[in-house]
């Protein structure tokens, strides 16, 4: 849903070019424009640059999707993202994150993990977002469970994910079909 900061966006008047982006993306993994996309199709370079690192991000990162779920998550809370946690909530519930964990992220809290991997990503995005960098211990724990490329991946996904995050909240988008907030306004 968009808001009155950015014009509406009407696909009869679709440049090609920004019918090129959106044809990728509803024909691509995710099947359709819930998110960032109608925000970015306004700048369509952007967009296809955008869309073409999310499908990366969101599908290709060598992670588990509950994992790359997680981080979306820990990305969301701490840009109180509404869309996004509202889009990636019942994704990461279903790809096996426990309601308690996604709960204490959305609340600020450290939750309990029962898996260390769980443990260890929530880790390393936390440390990123609160020091601007990953400490030696982490980086070392992060790099021996997952390896150097999954590890640069992560961090592609980290940087990804607060892009989107970034462009919701700056143009007050929410989700389609959101009638809720997850975080006070």
């Amino acid at each position: 849903m968009m808001t009155e900061r950015l014009p509406h966006f009407d696909m009869s008047t679709a440049t090609p070019e920004q019918k090129a982006v959106l044809d990728e993306i509803l024909s691509g993994p995710r099947g359709n424009l819930n998110g960032p996309f109608l925000g970015w199709i306004h700048s369509p370079e952007l967009a296809q640059h955008a869309q073409r690192l999310g499908a990366f991000c969101r599908y290709q990162t060598g992670l588990p999707l509950r994992l790359s779920e997680l981080a979306i998550l820990v990305t969301a809370s701490r840009w109180q993202a509404q869309a996004e946690w509202y889009i990636h909530y019942p994704i990461a519930l279903q790809a096996g994150v426990g309601v308690a964990d996604a709960e204490a992220i959305r609340h600020g809290r450290r939750p309990e993990f029962a898996d260390a991997d769980d443990e260890l990503i929530y880790d390393f995005a936390n440390e990123l977002y609160e020091t601007k960098r990953v400490s030696d211990a982490t980086y070392a724990q992060a790099v021996g469970r997952f390896g150097h490329q999954v590890v640069i991946n992560l961090v592609g996904l980290l940087g990804y994910y607060a892009l989107v995050a970034m462009t919701l909240n700056v143009f007050d988008m929410r989700a389609v079909g959101q009638q809720s907030l997850p975080f006070p306004e």
